[in-house]
C-alpha cells in the first residue's frame, strides 16, 4: 500500500512566526551554557543534570497523558529496546558530548558542528539500512563538509591558544554523531510507537542515563552553589528544551514538516549572532562562508521532491 505524506505549503505569518521562535530558543542553548560555565563555575554533569531535573515532569506528563489513552497498545520487547537505545544515545551520550566540548570550543563552532547530524543522519541510513545517496544527496555532503572545513579553519587561525580546540571539537562531532543515530533510528521505530509516546520514553530514558551517571561521578555538594546555578539549569529545560520542542511540533502541524526545516536553518545564524553579542565571540570572513555552505547543504538534504514522496 502506497502512504502519502501529509502536505502543508502554505507558510501562515503564525505558522513562520511559532517556528521561527521555537529554532532561536533551541539555539540558546549553547548560549546558557557558555554563560553558566562562565558565571558559576559549575561542571557538565551537574549542568546536564539539572537540565533534565527541570525537563523531567514535562516528559513524565508526556508519558502518563498517552497512556490514558485506550486504543494505546503495550510496546513490544523489541520496541522497548529501541526506545531505550536509541534514548541513551539521543539524549544522553550527545548531550554529555555536547556539554563537555562547550567547555572548549566556541558557540558558533558548537552550533555548526551539530549542525552536521542530517549528513550522518544519510551516511547512517546508506550503510546501515541500505537506503541510497542520490546525487543531489552528495553534492549536499560535499557542500556541507566543505563548509565545516572553512569555518574550522577560520576558528584555528583565530583560537590560537586553546589547548583543548581539537577534543572539545572531537566531542561536538561525537556528539552530532550520536544524535544522527537518534534521528535514523526514530524514523524505523517512529510509525511503529507514535511520535509522542517514542519521545517521551526516550527521554526518560536518557534523564535515568543522566541520573545514575550523577548517582556515580557526580558531586551533590555541586548543586548547592545557590540560585544562580538553579536559575541556569532552569532556563536550559524551559527556554532551550520544553517551549521550542513544543513549538516546532506545532509549527509542523501549522506550516509542514518542510518549510519548518527551511525556517530551523537560522538555528547556526541565531547562535553566531548571540554568542557575538551575548558571549563577545567574533565573527569572521570563513565563518560566514563557512555557515552559508553549511546551511545550504544542510537545506539539500532535507529536500523532498513531490514526486519521492510514498
Amino acid at each position: 500500500m502506497i502512504m502519502h505524506a501529509t502536505r502543508n505549503n502554505t507558510v501562515t505569518l503564525a505558522g513562520f512566526g511559532i517556528t521561527f521562535l521555537g529554532a532561536v530558543l533551541f539555539s540558546t542553548k549553547a548560549i546558557i551554557v557558555k554563560l553558566a560555565f562562565k558565571d558559576v563555575a559549575v561542571d557538565a554533569l551537574t549542568l546536564l543534570t539539572l537540565r533534565m531535573i527541570f525537563s523531567l515532569p514535562f516528559y513524565v506528563g508526556a508519558a502518563w497523558a498517552v497512556n490514558r489513552k485506550a486504543d494505546t497498545v503495550p510496546l513490544t520487547r523489541q520496541e522497548w529496546g529501541w526506545v531505550l537505545v536509541l534514548g541513551i544515545f539521543g539524549y544522553y551520550l550527545s548531550s554529555l558530548f555536547d556539554f563537555v566540548g562547550l567547555q572548549y570550543i566556541s558557540a558558533g563552532l558548537e552550533r555548526l558542528i551539530l549542525f552536521l547530524y542530517p549528513t550522518f543522519a544519510v551516511l547512517i541510513n546508506a550503510f546501515v539500512f541500505r537506503q541510497p545517496i542520490h546525487r543531489m544527496q552528495k553534492i549536499a555532503l560535499a557542500l556541507t563538509y566543505l563548509g565545516i572545513g572553512l569555518a574550522y579553519y577560520g576558528e584555528l587561525r583565530v583560537d590560537t591558544d586553546n589547548p583543548n580546540f581539537l577534543y572539545g571539537s572531537l566531542l561536538i562531532f561525537l556528539c552530532a554523531i550520536t544524535y544522527s543515530i537518534y534521528i535514523a533510528g526514530s524514523g524505523y521505530i517512529i510509525p511503529k510507537v507514535g511520535a509522542t509516546r517514542f519521545t517521551a520514553y526516550a527521554m526518560l530514558a536518557a534523564t535515568a542515563g543522566i541520573f545514575i551517571h550523577f548517582g556515580f561521578a557526580g558531586k551533590v555538594s555541586a548543586l548547592q552553589q545557590g540560585a544562580g546555578l538553579w536559575l541556569y539549569g532552569l532556563m536550559l529545560a524551559i527556554f532551550a528544551t520544553v517551549i521550542p520542542s513544543f513549538l516546532i511540533s506545532l509549527g509542523m502541524k501549522k506550516i509542514g514538516s518542510n518549510n519548518v526545516a527551511i525556517i530551523s536553518s537560522i538555528g547556526p545564524v541565531s547562535t553566531i549572532l548571540q554568542a557575538h553579542f551575548i558571549l563577545g565571540e567574533g565573527i569572521f570572513m570563513e565563518q560566514v562562508v563557512g555557515t552559508v555552505l553549511v546551511v545550504i547543504g544542510v537545506l539539500l538534504i532535507g529536500w523532498k521532491r513531490e514526486g519521492a514522496v510514498k
